[in-house]
This record gives structure tokens, sequence and C-alpha cells, in this order.
């Protein structure tokens, strides 16, 4: 295919997604009605109480970057910045409950309201009426300041720029600034999008001209330095890396499929796929298959939100792993889920370890710790040695844990880092898997495990 035959298809399939990701005049009208019906509510309720404030739109729906399809409407309740926090806080829900009598209090850095309406998803969440984003009291404020920073630079026809870049980061699986996703959020994507000047232009950069660290500077405030993949620093607030919670993985992804695009454009990258789930059987079969040991512990998924569990999680995995890469199992790769249970999974390429292991005495010549070392294993029966070799103490002792199993089914596990709620999750029962045994973990993961056994960018 030639260049020009390439960048014909490429027009075609971004034209073909944004007609079917676009929403269409009625889906608009209906956004329109009821953010207008919920913003009248708010004010009504407003009025009622012995502080002034306002109501504003925020978010994708207020600056027409939405996809269609999607039902979240975000209303923020400004309230006047010489109001005490804990007033704040009590306004704000007494709004949130006139305007959404049915709806339930959420909590962010502070509680709010959230619910539905007319079949629309609402969050209503108070927050202080500032003259400038570096005077915050919490994230939520900033949240205004982006609204007006990017309302003025988003036309209608950037805006359609913005939902293909959107489409495009959920089919590959990286958009979402959530703690399991950590991926590109809303705000990013348009400011890229707003940077680049559309959605071509963005993946063009990405594919070609991106070698992280990446830094953007739309207003330059150039002070503030950051030691992440991918840095855009907020116009609004030059302390701030909007792109921080971005991982390194999902800007490499991001770069992976904009080569893929531009290569080949097919309309599938901007559709999310889900591998079909594996049966216990089939995952079995790929155990055996690999000839490795994966092992898992499997325990109740702590009752926390997600942004505080997947943090957790991913600090318990890489503790486990690490502990077994000291012990000398040799961690092929690992992955860790969650739903009901929860899952830390670490695939080995040595199952078992010989009942002894070396350790390496100081030189004999370093008098002091020599003598030190080699009185402490003189009398011990359990070693071999000491012994000279080169021109130090060695001893051959006993290996505390010959199989993974036995470490993870130890008290040995809680002196790995652990996250907090982990570890008392553990501490109240877990099991252990080994090898084919992690097929039982099928049911609940398949999934998950048909992603970790299918792996792709």
């Amino acid at each position: 295919m030639t260049g020009e035959e390439t960048d014909d298809e490429f027009e075609a399939v971004v034209a073909g997604v944004g007609e079917r990701i676009d929403p269409d005049e009625r889906e608009r009208e209906r956004m329109r009605d009821a953010v207008a019906a919920l913003t009248e509510r708010a004010e009504d309720a407003i009025a009622d109480l012995p502080v002034a404030g306002d109501v504003m739109q925020v978010g994708s729906t207020a600056r027409g970057t939405w996809i269609s399809g999607d039902r979240d409407i975000d209303l923020f309740v400004r309230f006047p910045a010489d109001v005490e926090r804990e007033e704040l806080e009590s306004y704000g829900l007494a709004v949130g409950h006139a305007v959404l009598p049915e709806g339930r209090e959420e909590f962010a850095e502070h509680p709010y309201v959230t619910g539905e309406y007319d079949g629309f998803d609402v969050d209503l969440v108070p927050c202080y009426r500032l003259d400038s984003a570096t005077e915050i009291r919490s994230a939520v404020d900033r949240t205004p300041f982006h609204n007006e920073y990017l309302d003025a630079r988003i036309d209608a026809d950037l805006a359609g720029e913005v939902r293909l870049f959107k489409q495009f980061l959920k089919g590959i699986g990286a958009y979402g600034s959530d703690l399991r996703t950590r991926g590109f959020s809303g705000y990013l994507t348009e400011l890229l999008v707003v940077a680049y000047g559309s959605f071509r232009a963005v993946v063009e950069a990405a594919a070609e001209d991106w070698h992280p660290p990446v830094r953007f500077d739309p207003e330059d405030h150039g002070t503030a330095t950051f030691d992440d993949p991918l840095v855009v620093i907020d116009p609004t607030d030059p302390e701030r890396n909007v792109a921080a919670v971005c991982a390194a993985e999902n800007v490499a992804r991001l770069q992976h499929y904009a080569r893929e695009l531009l290569a080949d454009p097919r309309a599938d990258y901007f559709s999310p796929e889900s591998a079909a789930p594996l049966d216990a059987a089939a995952v079995r079969e790929f155990v055996a298959d690999r000839a490795t040991t994966p092992v898992a512990v499997r325990f109740d998924a702590p009752d926390v939100v997600e942004d505080q569990l997947y943090p957790q999680l991913r600090k318990s995995l890489g503790g486990v792993r690490d502990e077994f890469e000291r012990r000398g199992f040799d961690p092929l790769r690992a992955a860790t889920f969650a739903d009901e249970s929860a899952v830390l999974l670490v695939e080995l390429e040595v199952a078992e370890r010989p009942a002894v292991e070396r350790h390496d005495g100081p030189p004999v010549h370093v008098r002091q710790h020599a003598e030190g070392f080699f009185e402490k294993y003189a009398d011990d029966s359990e070693t071999y040695g000491p012994f000279i070799d080169g021109d130090r103490y060695v001893v051959e002792r006993r290996r505390e844990f010959e199989t993974a199993a036995g470490f993870l089914e130890s008290d040995a596990l809680f002196d790995v880092a652990l996250g907090v709620h982990v570890e008392s999750a553990l501490e109240a029962d877990y099991d252990v898997l080994v090898g084919e045994e992690i097929g039982r973990l099928a049911d609940e993961f398949g999934a998950r495990l048909a992603d970790y056994f299918g792996p792709a960018p």
C-alpha cells in the first residue's frame, strides 16, 4: 500500500469511527435538557442556604468531548473561599440530596452525592470558588479552572478530534486515570489534542517523535521538574503534572498502536477486545506447555475502593516477586487480579531449590570479621564448613525454603513489603496454589488468565 493509499484509508477509518462515536442531535438535546433541569434544582437548593453559591457543569459533557453512549453529568457547586471546610461539605451534601433525592453519598477528598437522573449518571460535587488554581484546598477545586481553560480552546471540530483520541485510547486499553488503569485522563487527552491540533497529529507524534521523558508545557511555566515518562504541566497549576498517573506501559502502548494504526489503518483499533475466558482445563494446558511453576496467593479482596486497592496489590506483588528473586526462584512474570477475591500470581522458572545454599564470608585476612564468621559456624552441625575458597571463608548452610510454596505458607511472607489492607486480609486467611492448581482461579478470573497467557502490547 502506498503512502497516499494509507492516508486515504486512515481518513476513511477515522471518518467511520467519528460517525459512530459522535453524539447525534437527539442525544445532545437530551443531555442539555437534563443539565438544565439539574442546574435549576441545584440553584433552588442553593437559594435556601445561608451562603451564596453557583453551579458549573464540568467535564467532557460540558466541553462537548463526550462519546455517544456516555451518561456522565458532572455538576460542581461552588462556594465562597471563606466558608469553612465542614460547612462546605454540609452545604454540598444538602444541595446534592435536594437535586438527587434518591442519590447516595460517596467520598473523594470530601463527600459528595451521586445518583441517576433520566438515565444519566450524575455527580454533585462541592468545591471552592477561587481566583487561581494555585489556591486550591482539594483536588476538585482545580476542575473548574480546567473547564474554563479548555472551553476557550476547544471548538466543535477539535471536540471531534478529542473524541477520536479518547476512543482510540479506550480501544487499546490505555484510557482512564484510575489507579487500576493508570492511563490517559480525559483532561490529559484534551490537552494533547489542543497542543497538536488533531488526532492524527497526536498519533504521528507519539509514533515518530516521542522519546520519553516527553515534556509539554502549554503555558510555558517552565519551573517544576517531574520524574515521569510523560510530563504535561497543568496550564492552570504550574506545580502539577497532569500525566503523573500515566504509567510507562501506557505511554509505550500508545506509541505501539499509533505506529500500527498509521501503517495499517483499521477500525478495530478503536474497539476494545476482550479475550475469551479460559476454563480450568485450558489454564492447566498452558501451565504444562510452558513447563514453569506458577504460584498464587488467593485471599478475600479488601473492602476498599479500587484506587486504594490496586496500588496496594501492586506493592504486595512487587514485594513477593522481589523475595522470590532474592531466594533464587527466578520469577518470569507476575500479575495481580481482584474481584470478590484477590490474587498475587508469580510465574517461576525454578520450582525447587537445593537443601543447601552457599554463603560467602569475609576474606581471611580481614581478621576481626573473618574470625567472627568462622566462630559463628565452626560448631554448627547443620552447615558444611567453614572452609576456604580462594581467600575467604565459605559455608554451605541449610536453605530456609526449598520451595516457593513453603515460603508463601510461612510467616516469612509477612516480612515482605505488603499493602496495609492486603496484609490484614492475608492475616485473616489465604490459599496457596501451585502449578496446575491455578486452574482453580479460572471460574473467577478466566478472562484475566486469558490475557496473561495471551499477552499483547
